[in-house]
């Protein structure tokens, strides 16, 4: 696997603390209720395009504050088939919640979020306002390192090849929570994309959204496929988070895929906020 990304001379405004060799890191130093300078916005932005998944600790803030800090990565959007609830004061701002009689949705598969989008998100941020401490981790994978660490000839192949990414199984599998009852037409994206921010080379397929490459059939795609998945979601190539209560955590789906983990029921109190903040066509 690629080592990862060295950081560049000490950041000046914001401490930094890696969470693992493969990706994440946690930020201190910043108060997230105020807003931030251009200086020192630039290095959480660099904190967070060299670990993809950057967390925030012991935040005190209101959901106008988490609007305000993801408007400076991109514009924010809803989820396109309204798969959570908002906010009655900023709609923006979705629930993501799990209480008695209530059981949270499950998001317990790998896949970069709405990657069955003509145009994916850049990032997605959720804010811990309640959680159960050992419970509901969420796990990251490191795209890159996925792409960077194939061999050459598999890249060589994957290099200009195209998946189709569908919401298929979204849409079968939890409709009673979406505005729609039929999947949107299937997308094609880039099997190997480019960074728009970093340059750098990321696998883009994920098992759950990522349907077949472009001119195979499924069932063709499927083992190259869960190969890619397998190789990407190897335990070195993985950080697992463990949440408390006032995390913010930000993580790119430009270059990252995540799993929640589905240990709980519905006697354990999950409560958090979630913004999405727009990105780029995938190149």
């Amino acid at each position: 696997m690629a080592e990862p990304a060295q950081s560049q001379p000490s950041y000046s405004r914001i401490e930094v603390a890696p969470l693992s060799g493969a990706l994440g890191a946690a930020i201190t130093g910043i108060d997230l209720s105020e807003p931030l300078d251009d200086a020192t916005f630039a290095e959480v932005e660099r904190a967070f395009h060299e670990n993809l998944v950057v967390v925030f600790p012991g935040q005190e803030i209101s959901p106008a504050d988490h609007l305000a800090f993801t408007r400076r990565i991109g514009p924010v959007e809803p989820h396109p088939l309204g798969s959570r609830r908002g906010l009655e004061d900023h709609p923006e701002v979705m629930v993501l919640e799990n209480k008695p009689g209530k059981i949270g949705p499950r998001n317990d598969f790998w896949h970069s979020d709405i990657s069955f989008g003509e145009i994916p998100p850049a990032a997605s941020i959720l804010f811990a306002v309640e959680i159960t401490i050992g419970r509901s981790d969420t796990m990251f994978c490191n795209m890159y390192a996925a792409y960077e660490s194939l061999s050459e000839g598999l890249k060589r192949m994957l290099d200009g090849m195209s998946a189709m990414h569908t919401a298929e199984l979204l849409v079968r599998e939890v409709p009673n929570r979406l505005s729609v009852d039929v999947a949107p037409s299937a997308v094609r994206h880039p099997v190997v994309r480019t960074h728009p921010a970093t340059g750098r080379k990321a696998l883009y397929v994920n098992p759950h959204y990522t349907d077949r490459f472009e001119g195979w059939t499924a069932e063709e795609s499927r083992p190259l496929l869960d190969y890619l998945a397998a190789h990407a979601t190897r335990p070195e190539n993985v950080f697992r988070h463990r949440w408390s209560v006032g995390d913010f955590l930000i993580w790119d789906n430009r270059c990252t895929m995540h799993y929640a983990l589905r240990d709980y029921d519905d006697t354990m109190p999950r409560f958090l906020y979630r913004t999405t903040a727009a990105g780029d066509r995938p190149v």
